[in-house]
């Protein structure tokens, strides 16, 4: 694994930490299969008891999925692939084995906010910014099963203001509408609290927490798959992508043609 993901396993524990700092931790595809890796092999023997996820350098979780790596799609197949292949990564998440804890720190944002989101628990400083800002930056969408998750912890309402206006859901609203768990005031305070959490979860009887996480997962998925790659595949080529993607990287406002 590339050392874009740390991995540090201390008594039950594995610490998974997103390293790219000079970068806001965006996230690459290896950092996603990397991801999508770990929760999918957690070894049987019980060393790994639980997952806490971090982000380096106490400025971001993860600031979504590195801009640069939208240049080359030209075609609809290489969007429903990205999309897919991030609800991949989703299930992986939701499907691991034993609790997984985000512990978020500033920006935590587009994919990093679907990895957060699909966490059991998620504990935040008071500089978290979240959400999906992709309708006043990229211009593309997300899947129907990454909305689906969405609803499902915030509620269509809520999904619906964040994505619409674009917003970042700030500490104390996301302790309030149930998105965190818990606030702390900075990162090594998180740093500490999502260690010491993790450690007494780690202490439970695994089966119980297991058997749990899975039926709940059951429940949130009873919902029909959705048809979706008709939509995904349009946006993907679209000339609002083009021109998002551009503005981003040039850091200047889009000009959107709805085209």
């Amino acid at each position: 694994m590339s050392d874009h993901i740390l991995k540090h396993l201390d008594g039950g524990v594995l610490t998974v930490t997103l390293n790219r700092p000079e970068k806001y931790n965006a996230l690459t595809f290896e950092m996603y299969d990397g991801i999508a890796d770990i929760c999918s092999n957690v070894p049987a023997d019980g060393s790994v008891k639980a997952i806490v996820f971090r982000g380096a350098g106490g400025k971001a979780f993860a600031a979504g999925t590195d801009i640069s790596l939208f240049r080359s799609f030209e075609t609809p197949e290489q969007g429903i692939a990205y999309e897919k292949n991030g609800d991949k990564v989703f299930t992986a998440l939701e499907r691991c084995p034993v609790p997984t804890i985000a512990a978020i720190t500033g920006a935590c944002t587009g994919g990093g906010a679907g990895i957060a989101a699909c966490c059991d628990m998620r504990i935040a400083t008071r500089s978290l910014k979240y959400g999906f800002p992709i309708a006043r930056t990229l211009g593309n969408c997300l899947s129907a099963a990454t909305l689906a998750r969405l609803v499902g912890l915030l509620g269509e309402a809520t999904v619906i203001d964040m994505l619409y206006t674009s917003r970042l859901i700030e500490a104390d609203e996301a302790l309030r509408i149930g998105l965190v768990n818990e606030v702390v005031e900075d990162h090594d305070a998180l740093v500490a609290r999502s260690d010491a959490l993790a450690r007494q979860i780690a202490g439970h009887a695994p089966l119980t927490l297991r058997v749990t996480k899975e039926l709940l997962r059951r429940l949130r998925h009873r919902l029909p798959v959705v048809d979706d790659d008709d939509l995904i595949g349009m946006v993907y080529t679209s000339a609002d992508f083009k021109e998002g993607m551009a503005a981003f990287l040039e850091k200047r406002k889009p000009n959107w043609q709805g085209r």
